[in-house]
C-alpha cells in the first residue's frame, strides 16, 4: 500500500509540481515551436512520452549493470544521449512509414527530441535520485504526461491568443512568452497539494 501511494505521489508530482516544462524549464524549444496547433502538440507529446519511457527502460540496466558495475559513471551523459538518439531515429522511421501526416507536421522538431533536455533530464534525474527500475519508469511516465499536459494546455492558450486583439508591440514571441509565464505560474497552485494528500 505504501509503495502504491509513493508511486502515485511520484507520478502526480512529475505532472503537476515538478513539471519539466513549467517548473524545471526543460524542453522549451518544442514547447514554443510545436504548440501552435493542438494536433502537432499532441503528436509531439506522445512521441516524447514514448521516448522518455523507452529511454528509461534501456538506460537503467545499462547504467546499473555496465557503467556503475565497472566504475564508468563518467560516461553516463554520452551513453544516455546515444541511446536517446537511437530511439528517436526509430520513432522517426516508424512515423515516416505509418503516420506521414504527423511526421510532416512535426518537421524539424521530431529529430530535436534527441537534444530535448527534458528527455535527457528524466534519465539523469532517475540516476541522481537513486530510483529503482519501477520508480524510474513512473518518474518518466509522469514527466512525459506532464509534458503532454503543458503542451496541450499551451496549444489551447495559443489558439485563443490568435483571436485576441493583441497590441502590435506584443504580437508574436512577446505575447507567447507572457502567456507561457502565466501558464507556468498557474502550476504553482499545485505546490504542496500532492504532499498534502500523500504526505
Amino acid at each position: 500500500m505504501e509503495l502504491t501511494k509513493g508511486l502515485i505521489a511520484l507520478f502526480l508530482t512529475m505532472i503537476l509540481t515538478q513539471n519539466f516544462i513549467l517548473a524545471k524549464f526543460l524542453g522549451i524549444c518544442p514547447f514554443l515551436g510545436v504548440s501552435k496547433k493542438l494536433d502537432t502538440a499532441l503528436g509531439m507529446s506522445l512521441a516524447v512520452i514514448f521516448v522518455m519511457a523507452l529511454s528509461t527502460a534501456v538506460t537503467y540496466p545499462i547504467n546499473k549493470y555496465i557503467l556503475v558495475a565497472n566504475n564508468l559513471e563518467y560516461l553516463q551523459t554520452i551513453v544516455f544521449i546515444l541511446v536517446i538518439a537511437a530511439l528517436v531515429q526509430m520513432v522517426e522511421i516508424v512515423l515516416k512509414k505509418y503516420i506521414p501526416a504527423l511526421y510532416n507536421s512535426l518537421g524539424i522538431y521530431l529529430p530535436l527530441i534527441t537534444t530535448n533536455c527534458a528527455v535527457l533530464g528524466v534519465v539523469t534525474l532517475n540516476v541522481d535520485n537513486g530510483y529503482d527500475f519501477i520508480h524510474s519508469l513512473i518518474c518518466s511516465l509522469g514527466g512525459g504526461v506532464g509534458f503532454l499536459v503543458a503542451m496541450v494546455m499551451f496549444a489551447g492558450v495559443r489558439s485563443r491568443l490568435e483571436s485576441c486583439d493583441v497590441p502590435k508591440f506584443l504580437k508574436g514571441l512577446p505575447i507567447t512568452l507572457i502567456a507561457a509565464s502565466l501558464v507556468s505560474v498557474s502550476f504553482l497552485g499545485f505546490a504542496g497539494l500532492v504532499e498534502g494528500i500523500f504526505g
